[in-house]
């Protein structure tokens, strides 16, 4: 038996690859840290890119059900309340092929998790912490925190933003700290102010701030992001949020932005961190996917899709290539200025969200003069189909 292909991660980049692989035809030894299969967080935006990741890994059916379609991306004036921009998302589909979404990051965990669980040739296996690995000229040995080991034709690290399997190939410490803080919590529909219970995505931008809120689970939940700039550091993704601090800082917001705050009694709250678009996420038969390749920053709403889409144009590689390090060369060559440009440009995004005085002015301007269908086609180069050799 062809010793399996090793993924250490079991988030949404690391099941989604194990999915792919698996649907390829090859055989895959998936192994997560934690006792058991859970993703954190609240909501996640599902821009038309990666519904044809959705197609390829045969789960769209089970994403558009508890799927929400917003009728429009909205930006808003946190401290005026104007509307600074609008983009229409009901002609997304006769534009990309595929709708703009919202859903909950846990109900897209589960439906990569139970796809995998119902595909031959994948093992799942849990309370498994990659330390480290050798490789040779046919493999590689992944090692464990408890000694164990397991050998393997290749090692996918999709371990996160602190992936360990990252430093050992590429050495470069820890991620880059943005100064920014976000706050997250869910709202039972019902609990949110009525003329706030919009089908939209609206993010309310002000001064080092904003926040940005949008329904979930078929429009039972409102998701709130409260982001504000802070030196603090801490890493995890779900640690309490002080409530008085972030009240400090959305001081002199609008009426709406302050009706959504004070009804979240219980903030969780993860510092954003990024790296510098880099080379290098391959050595041999050892590459990276995903935040263990290219985090990036949450404002252009693209790091679970950017996540999927390599796993399935690491599948693709693997599939053409009859050589694993040719393939995952291919598979990094192929990933990284997409995915490098992305990173990029929610840096821009960030500044363009919190920008204040004459900044702010500018912003407005320049994005206020757009018509929707300009607006639109601003986000072509990231919402078109994306094409690799072997994609379908």
């Amino acid at each position: 038996m062809t010793d399996p292909i090793l993924v250490a991660g079991g988030g949404i980049g690391g099941l989604g690859a194990a999915l792919a692989l698996a649907r390829a035809g090859f055989p895959v030894r998936l192994f997560e840290r934690l006792p058991e299969f859970r993703e954190l967080g609240a909501g996640i935006q599902l821009g038309p890119n990666v519904f044809h990741m959705f197609d390829r890994l045969g789960i769209r059916e089970a994403i558009d059900a508890d799927a929400v379609r917003p009728d429009a991306l909205v930006m808003r004036c946190a401290l005026r309340g104007h509307e600074i921009t609008r983009i229409p998302l009901d002609g997304m589909v006769a534009r990309y092929g595929n709708p703009y979404a919202v859903t909950h990051r846990a109900d897209l965990h589960s439906t990569l998790l139970r796809a995998c669980q119902a595909q031959p040739g994948i093992v799942l296996e849990t309370s498994r912490t990659a330390a480290g690995f050798t490789q040779d000229a046919t493999g590689v040995t992944l090692r464990f925190e408890d000694g164990t080991e397991a050998r393997g034709t290749a090692l996918i690290g999709a371990d996160g933003l602190w992936s360990r399997i990252r430093q050992q190939v590429m050495g470069d410490g820890k991620p880059t700290v943005s100064g920014h803080i976000a706050y997250r919590a869910v709202l039972p529909m019902e609990q949110v102010p009525e003329d706030l219970r919009q089908t939209r995505v609206v993010l309310w931008a002000g001064p080092r701030i904003h926040l940005v809120h949008y329904p979930l689970r078929r429009g039972e939940l409102m998701n709130l992001v409260a982001v504000f700039h802070s030196d603090h550091y801490e890493e995890g993704w779900d640690q309490a949020g002080d409530t008085a601090l972030l009240w400090r800082h959305f001081a002199g917001t609008r009426p709406e932005v302050r009706a959504m705050l004070e009804r979240i009694e219980t903030w969780r709250f993860w510092v954003l961190c990024d790296r510098e678009p880099q080379r290098g996420w391959t050595r041999g038969r050892v590459t990276l996917l995903g935040d263990a390749a290219h985090p990036m920053l949450q404002y252009l709403a693209q790091g679970a899709n950017m996540a999927l889409e390599d796993a399935v144009c690491l599948a693709d590689q693997l599939r053409l290539h009859g050589d694993i390090p040719k393939a995952l060369s291919a598979y990094e060559e192929l990933r990284v200025l997409r995915a490098g440009r992305v990173q990029v440009m929610a840096r821009v995004y960030g500044e363009f969200y919190h920008a204040a005085g004459v900044k702010a002015e500018l912003r407005d301007m320049l994005l206020g003069s757009r018509d929707p269908v300009a607006a639109r086609e601003s986000m072509a180069w990231l919402y078109e189909k994306p094409l690799w050799p072997g994609a379908q």
